[in-house]
């Protein structure tokens, strides 16, 4: 089921067979350096009971979704909502996005189709993104995309982290 749909990207509920090509993605320690475990040494059973566990609550319409590059219909990496607050009204957004489509573009289509999605067709009053002070790319594309710094703080193992939010009631103005 496709959730929202960019310029150059589709948003869908992750198959099976997705879950072949978003190993690569977790396998990689590019495209995990700022995931809160790090971890990039998956398997593939591991990958389909995260995904398993996370997405018990499509029927909401959260979860972590497979993000679809429509020139060639390749997963790409995922992008999801979270429910961390147990307040539907107030989610939390994330992303992962290969490392060899980096830097075209694509991260910003992810955070303004996500944003558009939760505030448009779920109704979800606040959104939340929270990053590592060092991921100085997602900081900046969390700004681009209207966000506000909201709070920062350090994770228990001393890692120094920011909070980005955004309201419903913010004009939304995502030029993709």
């Amino acid at each position: 089921m496709i959730l929202f749909e960019t310029p150059r990207l589709i948003a869908r509920h992750i198959t099976q067979a997705d879950i072949y090509e978003l190993l690569p993605i977790y396998n990689k320690e590019a495209n995990m350096r700022y995931i809160s475990s790090g971890k990039h040494q998956w398997t593939h059973t591991e990958l389909t009971n995260k995904y398993r566990q996370v997405n018990q609550n499509y029927h909401l319409g959260i979860g972590i979704f497979a993000l679809i590059l429509k020139s060639d219909d390749s997963v790409i990496g995922e992008a999801g909502l979270f429910n961390s607050f147990d307040n539907l009204q107030r989610l939390e957004m994330g992303y992962i996005i290969d490392s060899s489509h980096w830097e075209k573009g694509l991260g910003k289509e992810v955070c303004c189709g996500l944003i558009q999605y939760a505030f448009q067709t779920l109704n979800t009053q606040t959104l939340i993104a929270r990053m590592y002070t060092d991921n100085k790319a997602s900081v900046a594309l969390s700004e681009k995309c209207g966000m506000a710094k909201t709070e920062s703080g350090h994770t228990d193992d001393g890692k120094e982290y920011l909070v980005f939010s955004i309201n419903n009631t913010c004009p939304l103005n995502p030029e993709l």
